[in-house]
C-alpha cells in the first residue's frame, strides 16, 4: 500500500505541476514558489491529506476531512508568502475564483442529488429492482439488463447510485455464486463509468468540463459509441463466463408511491432547464438546477397536503402533518451526500491552491508538450484508476493546455472510464465491494482487468479514428 501511495503522489507531483498563468485575471504573472518552503509544504499537505482519502476504508475517516484541513492551511501559506511580494490581492482574487467555481459545482449536485433522493424515497429505484427480479431470467439475461441499465441510467442518476441499485439484484439473484456475481458486479461498475463519460449529467468530470464552457452540452455525445465499446467489449468476454442457470430469489412486488412518475418528470426537465441556462442565456446551469429545485419544491408542497389528507382523511391539523411526515423536501436536501460535496470543496481549493503556488506548470509542458496530448491523455485515464479522477481533471482543467475539441473529449473519455481498471478507481467499485463483501473484492475484479483494459484501448481507437475531425482544430 505505501509503494502503491508513494508511486500515486509522483505521479500526481508530474500532474500538478503546470502553469498557473492561465489566470485567474487575464495576464496575471505569478510568483514561482515550487521551490521555496511554502511550495514544498503545500505540497506535503496535500500528499499527506491524499494518503488519509486512500485509506479511508482502513481508518473510517470521512474523505472530506482530510481535504478541506489541507485546503485551509495550503490557503494560509499562499496568503503568507505572497503578502510580502505586495501580491495579496492577487491571492485574494484566486480563492474567490476557486470559491465560486466550487458554488456552481455545490448548487448543481446538491440540486441533483435532491432528486435523487426524492425519487429514492417514491420507490423509483426500488421498483426498478423489484421488475427485475420477478421476471424469472436466466443468469445470463440478468446479467446483460444490469449492465444495460447501468449504462444508460448513470448517464442521468450518478455512478453510485446505479452501481448499488443495480449491485443489489446482482446480490438477490446471485447471493454467494461468484461465478456470476464477480463478472456481474464488474459488468455494473464498466457500464455504470461508460454510461457517465458521455453525458455532461454522468460525472463529475463530465459536469466540470461542461461547466467551465470548454465543451458544449451536445459535443459529448460524441463519445456515445467509444463509451458503449467501453462497455461492451469487455461485458462480451464476461458473460461467456456466467452459468447458463436460471435466476432464483424471492420476488417482492413494489409499487411507485404517489407523484413518483411526476418527479421524474420534473428532474427531466430540470434538466432542460439547466442545458438552456447555459446554452441560450449563457448563465451558470447550476441557477437553471436550483430552478428546477424550485419545481419540485412547490410540487413537494402539493405532494405533502395530499398524502396529509389521505392518511387523516380530513383537513389537516395546525401543524399541517396529521402527525404523519409525508413528503418533505428538506428532508431529501439533508440526505444529499455531504461528505463528496465536501471533499469537491477541498479538492478543488487544494489544486487551485498548489497552482497558484506554481505546481500546475511543469506538467504542463512534461505532458502536453514533451509526451504531446494523446499520450497525455491516455495517461491520465491510467492514473484515474489509481486516484479519485476529480482531482485529476480539475489540475487538467486549471492547467487549461491548448487542445483540440477531439483532445478535449479524450480526456474526459479516459477520465471517465479509466476508474473501471481497478475496484478501487471509481465510487462505484468502492460501493459494490462493500455490498458484495467477501465475493466482489480487489483480486476478483483484478483477473477481468485484461477484459477491460481491452475495452478501454478500443473505447480510444473508435473515438481517434470516428471523431477524427474533431481533433483539427481547437473549440
Amino acid at each position: 500500500m505505501a509503494s502503491a501511495f508513494f508511486a500515486t503522489v509522483s505521479l500526481l507531483t508530474v500532474l500538478l505541476v503546470a502553469a498557473p498563468a492561465n489566470a485567474y485575471e487575464a495576464g496575471a504573472t505569478l510568483p514561482d514558489l515550487t521551490g521555496s518552503p511554502f511550495g514544498f509544504a503545500g505540497l506535503v499537505l496535500f500528499a499527506g491529506a491524499y494518503l488519509l482519502v486512500i485509506l479511508e476504508e482502513k481508518l473510517h475517516l470521512r474523505k472530506s476531512k482530510p481535504v478541506i484541513v489541507a485546503a485551509g492551511l495550503i490557503w494560509i501559506l499562499i496568503a503568507i508568502a505572497y503578502r510580502p511580494l505586495g501580491q495579496a490581492e492577487l491571492a485574494h482574487r484566486a480563492i474567490l475564483a476557486n470559491l465560486t467555481e466550487y458554488g456552481e459545482l455545490f448548487l448543481f449536485l446538491l440540486s441533483a442529488m435532491t432528486y435523487i433522493n426524492a425519487m429514492e424515497e417514491r420507490n423509483v429505484f426500488q421498483a426498478l429492482r423489484s421488475w427485475l427480479m420477478c421476471r424469472g431470467f436466466s443468469l445470463r439475461a440478468v446479467f446483460w439488463l444490469t449492465g444495460l441499465l447501468s449504462f444508460f441510467i448513470s448517464a442521468v442518476a450518478d455512478n453510485l447510485t446505479t452501481a448499488l441499485l443495480m449491485g443489489t439484484v446482482v446480490l438477490t439473484v446471485g447471493g454467494r455464486n461468484r461465478k456470476f456475481v464477480v463478472p456481474a458486479c464488474i459488468n455494473i461498475v464498466v457500464a455504470a463509468n461508460a454510461g457517465g463519460a458521455f453525458c455532461p449529467f454522468g460525472d463529475i468530470t463530465t459536469l466540470m468540463v461542461w461547466q467551465r464552457g470548454v465543451l458544449h452540452f451536445f459535443q459529448f455525445f460524441h463519445l456515445f459509441l467509444p463509451s458503449l465499446v467501453n462497455w461492451l467489449l469487455p461485458a462480451i468476454f464476461m458473460s461467456l463466463a456466467i452459468p447458463k442457470d436460471r435466476a432464483g430469489s424471492a420476488c417482492e412486488v413494489v409499487a411507485m408511491k404517489l407523484g413518483a412518475r411526476r418527479i421524474m418528470a420534473l428532474f427531466l426537465l430540470t434538466i432542460a432547464t439547466a442545458v438552456g441556462f447555459h446554452n441560450f442565456l449563457e448563465l451558470p446551469p447550476a441557477v437553471g438546477m436550483m430552478l428546477g429545485l424550485g419545481y419540485l419544491s412547490f410540487f413537494g408542497y402539493y405532494l405533502k397536503r395530499k398524502e396529509n389528507r389521505d392518511y387523516a382523511g380530513g383537513p389537516l391539523d395546525e401543524t399541517g402533518t396529521n402527525g404523519r411526515p409525508g413528503f418533505d423536501l428538506f428532508r431529501k436536501i439533508a440526505r444529499a451526500e455531504w461528505d463528496t460535496l465536501l471533499f469537491f470543496y477541498g479538492v478543488i481549493l487544494c489544486v487551485g491552491g498548489l497552482g497558484q503556488l506554481g505546481y500546475l506548470a511543469l506538467a504542463s509542458n512534461f505532458l502536453y508538450q514533451d509526451l504531446g496530448p494523446t499520450a497525455a491523455n491516455i495517461l491520465i485515464g491510467l492514473l484515474s484508476a489509481i486516484v479519485d479522477n476529480i482531482p485529476v481533471m480539475y489540475a487538467v482543467l486549471t492547467m487549461q493546455p491548448p487542445m483540440s475539441e477531439g483532445q478535449w473529449l479524450l480526456v474526459t473519455l479516459t477520465a471517465g472510464v479509466g476508474g473501471s481498471l481497478l475496484s478501487i478507481g471509481s465510487a462505484a467499485g468502492v460501493a459494490l465491494m462493500g455490498s458484495g463483501r467477501g465475493v466482489y473484492t480487489f483480486s476478483s475484479h483484478l483477473r477481468w482487468t485484461w477484459a477491460v483494459a481491452l475495452g478501454y484501448a478500443a473505447a480510444i481507437l473508435m473515438h481517434l479514428m470516428l471523431n477524427a475531425s474533431l481533433f483539427n482544430h481547437l473549440p
